[in-house]
């Protein structure tokens, strides 16, 4: 199948621990490898996931600079469409990876519930993280972290399938 994207672009599919974004972006790669649509995917935490004893700001400039040098390298080799998963707390953030997405990025928030990320996170086999990031995403919904900063805005409890397409659909990726 040839590719219906012609302009390289990205989505952020952001929202608070639990809400989804990792599972959504697994998705969307699938859909876009089943359509031989050139992609890249990059759960962003993984990228800033480690501690040299630097201060929160030391840490950013290095999850960014990682950021950065992913996205050029799925760029470089191809890719088209990138997918990327990040909680993102505030305007700030969300323009410090728009600064290092080297191509224009749309963002998509998957909106959840108390009830429903709590039993997601009860899951997790890693208890300590699972609940440090219960707290974290308790906290954000309670504060309104990240709303507001999204271009769509889609009910993180629907069937996965459903959201990715959505997402995809929207972008004109399919």
């Amino acid at each position: 199948m040839t590719s219906p994207v012609d302009d390289p672009g990205a989505v952020l599919v952001t929202g608070v621990y639990g809400a989804g974004k990792s599972t959504v972006v697994e998705d969307i790669a699938d859909l876009l490898e089943k359509r031989g649509v050139p992609y890249g995917v990059l759960d962003v935490d993984w990228l800033g996931w480690f501690d040299a004893g630097g201060d929160e700001a030391a840490h950013w400039r290095v999850e960014m600079a990682n950021v950065s040098s992913v996205c050029r390298g799925y760029l470089g080799a191809g890719v088209r469409c990138l997918a990327l998963a990040r909680s993102v707390r505030d305007r700030g953030q969300l323009e410090a990876i728009r600064g290092a997405v080297p191509v224009p990025m749309r963002v998509v928030r998957l909106e959840v519930d108390a009830a429903l990320v709590e039993r997601r996170l009860s899951g997790d086999p890693s208890e300590a993280r699972s609940q440090d990031d219960l707290h974290v995403a308790l906290e954000w919904l309670a504060a309104g972290h990240g709303v507001g900063l999204e271009d769509l805005l889609l009910a993180g409890d629907r069937p996965v399938r459903e959201t990715s397409t959505a997402i995809c659909s929207w972008l004109g990726w399919l």
